[in-house]
């Protein structure tokens, strides 16, 4: 059987609530049961020691002697009043104080009076092992002892009239918690878990595709940040959807154009509208390697997201690797109007990579700038080090990147609506491929404004010392 989170936190609220009823309950029962206890013979010591004067004003008055009381038992209680102050001054009847505390829970029978030589004159007959004494001391000498009996329990009518009553308050307090236990507990189901029902919700509808679903933030509290991590979600899971739909349109744009003009130059050739000459084979053998690009391109990044992608790195001197790269493509930037302006520091730049990989990275920020700069423009590459890092820079001209895209243009299958667009070529996948070498490499890759007007590919690597 499965239970909502309301009912859970209402019976959580409440077995707390009774736990806790309950132990208090034991908790005061026991403590003051001992309480009570103690403060009856907390009474009867201080009512213990109200009776020496007494009966050291009658040790005087009856010839120094207990002799009196053992003739008289009956003037035994009658001695225990008070008869005279703290110093023996005699008091007047009408001065005695009213009968305490103690007399009237009979503390007072449970007195014994011993002489010097420790034998019983009058008062409790029984041995108690827990006794409280108190000197009875006339002229500097000690003629006897006034002895009390502790209080070990009460009366069994009295214990059961006081136990009742307790108890009586603790069911009355104990149902007045579990009263409010319940009110708290069905206020925090309706109030507080009514944001994470509506959370709950959201979560089913987004699963289901809904990815414009968000949920209103009402608190700041952790509710309050559990709704904003949902819209967040939500928001970049609508992204991501959105960017594999423009993918799946993009590759297969991409796709289709090359295999259109393969499909319709073997058409022609067929027919006989062509033939199978040099520029035939140089034309299908052009479509292919675009292509290839695009499917090694796609290879690449669906193993560098699951981190297989290999590197065998090596101390590799990066102004040699970006030279070789610049010679390459030389050639073509020159072929598109695009002058290139190599500057590269005089001593070897080393750092710890994989040659192959950093060669890759080159082509490609090349190949973006020579696809994407205008005829008549510019690409600056320049290498150097500093602050124990090897930077290297591409600045292109015209045309440049919206601000707002620059953040996003490492991102996989990301391409700007401007200027730099499939119909220059490419599948926006360089960059990104750019992004995960250049981490691989403990490195950093950014996107600015070029000052030149274009683009701005800044990396920096850590530098080894050659």
């Amino acid at each position: 059987m499965k239970f909502s989170i309301s009912t859970k936190l209402f019976a959580a609220v409440l077995a707390t609530a009774l736990l806790v009823a309950l132990a208090m309950g034991v908790a005061a029962h026991v403590n003051l049961k001992r309480g009570f206890l103690g403060y009856l013979n907390e009474q009867a010591e201080r009512r213990l020691e109200a009776a020496v004067p007494s009966l050291t004003a009658g040790y005087r008055t009856n010839g120094s002697s207990w002799q009196y009381l053992r003739d008289r038992p009956d003037l035994w209680y009658k001695q225990l009043r008070p008869l005279a102050d703290e110093e023996g001054r005699a008091l007047n009847p009408l001065e005695r104080p009213p009968a305490t505390v103690s007399e009237l829970t009979g503390a007072t029978v449970r007195f014994t009076l011993y002489d010097e030589q420790r034998r019983r004159v009058a008062g409790f007959p029984g041995p108690s092992p827990h006794a409280v004494e108190r000197p009875i001391v006339v002229d500097g000498r000690t003629v006897g002892w006034l002895s009390m009996a502790r209080f070990e329990s009460v009366s069994s009518a009295a214990e059961r009239r006081f136990e009742d009553a307790q108890w009586r308050s603790r069911w009355l307090v104990g149902a007045g918690a579990m009263l409010l236990a319940a009110a708290v507990a069905v206020w925090v189901s309706r109030a507080l878990l009514r944001p994470v029902r509506h959370v709950a919700a959201a979560t089913h509808r987004l699963a289901a595709g809904e990815y414009g679903t968000r949920v209103e933030v009402q608190a700041r509290d952790e509710v309050g940040q559990l709704a904003t991590d949902f819209n967040r979600l939500a928001h970049t899971l609508q992204r991501n959807e959105q960017m594999r739909r423009e993918f799946m349109a993009d590759v297969s744009h991409e796709l289709r154009t090359p295999l259109g003009v393969l499909h319709g130059e073997l058409e022609a050739i067929e027919d006989g509208v062509h033939t199978l000459d040099r520029e035939s084979v140089r034309s299908l053998q052009a479509e292919v390697a675009t292509l290839n690009k695009l499917v090694s391109d796609l290879y690449d990044l669906s193993l560098a997201d699951v981190g297989a992608l290999t590197y065998r790195k090596a101390d590799v001197d990066v102004a040699e690797v970006l030279r070789l790269a610049a010679g390459a493509f030389r050639d073509r930037l020159a072929q598109r109007g695009v002058t290139l302006s190599l500057a590269l520091h005089d001593q070897p730049l080393i750092a710890f990579g994989d040659e192959r990989r950093l060669h890759q990275l080159f082509n490609n920020l090349f190949e973006n700038s020579c696809r994407y700069t205008d005829a008549g423009g510019t690409l600056q590459v320049t290498a150097r080090h500093a602050d124990g890092r090897v930077h290297i820079d591409f600045n292109d001209s015209a045309p440049g990147v919206d601000v707002s895209h620059l953040d996003r243009l490492f991102d996989r299958f990301y391409r700007t609506d401007a200027s730099r667009n499939r119909q220059s070529g490419g599948a926006g996948l360089g960059l990104a491929i750019c992004h995960r070498i250049v981490e691989a490499h403990d490195g950093h890759i950014a996107a600015k404004a070029s000052p030149l007007g274009g683009l701005w590919i800044a990396i920096d690597f850590p530098q080894v010392s050659p």
